[in-house]
């Protein structure tokens, strides 16, 4: 069994004796380093109040340079991205070049489209004429008939001596021509004329040596033509055993020998 421990005659107690002053190293230490790096500690003492920043750009001298290589770098991206080289932008000449050939091409655009306006509204206009005039001469053909009614009726009062039947469908024959007269319509009535065949049917021939021969004896049915265009060709006599009729400017196409 251990027996407690005593205080040797030869040692004082604890708590009492002689002071022993204890040296602070650390302040040796921080000296040391300081001597260590004197021009740390001088960068150090010359500028206390020293920002952040600054530090890290004396830390990092390259710091600058390589940010703007990677904003360039970016800047580069995005123009590939959106298909125009930053390097390849055009010239002042170049874009006034483009901008010619581009009016250019636009004015060709306009003229092309003027010139088929126009076509169009001249086809158009034709069609509408033709239109017109193929209705008028459905019109005019089926009106042709009363005419020939009129007529045989007049004839019958002028023969028989019915002066007031006469009178009255004279003037409404007469009215009714003037109006197909106002629509275009032509009456074809050759009697003593060359004949023409474009105009005019013979029906029947007679012989009379007084005349030229072919000459319209007797129109039988008068026509109608509208413009150009026969309605409906007279029906006629022509005669025959007379002279060669002779060519004239007016008849030089009409007649025939």
């Amino acid at each position: 069994m251990a027996k407690p421990s005593t205080p040797s005659p030869g040692r004082s107690p604890r708590g009492e004796g002689k002071n022993i002053p204890i040296e602070d190293t650390r302040g040796g230490a921080e000296a040391s380093r300081s001597s260590a790096n004197p021009a740390d500690t001088g960068a150090g003492s010359s500028s206390p109040s020293s920002e952040p920043g600054a530090t890290a750009q004396a830390a990092d001298p390259n710091g600058s340079a390589a940010g703007s290589d990677a904003e360039r770098i970016v800047a580069e991206a995005e123009a590939a991205l959106e298909g125009e080289p930053m390097d390849a932008q055009p010239s002042d000449s170049e874009q006034v070049a483009a901008a010619k050939a581009e009016a250019a091409e636009w004015q060709d655009k306009f003229l092309r489209l003027h010139a088929e306006w126009d076509t169009y509204r001249r086809r158009t206009t034709e069609q509408r004429e033709a239109e017109k005039a193929r209705a008028a001469e459905k019109l005019v053909s089926s009106l042709l008939p009363v005419l020939d009614d009129f007529e045989r009726t007049i004839d019958y009062a002028t023969k028989n001596g019915e002066q007031g039947l006469l009178d009255g469908v004279s003037a409404v024959h007469t009215k009714m021509v003037d109006v197909l007269k106002k629509d275009g319509v032509e009456i074809i009535d050759p009697q003593g004329e060359a004949f023409d065949a474009l105009e005019a049917q013979a029906v029947a021939t007679v012989d009379d040596a007084g005349v030229p021969d072919e000459t319209v004896a007797e129109v039988y049915q008068k026509g109608y033509k509208m413009g150009s265009k026969v309605l409906r060709p007279a029906m006629v006599t022509v005669t025959s055993g007379g002279p060669k009729r002779a060519k004239t400017p007016d008849e030089g196409g009409n007649d025939k020998k």
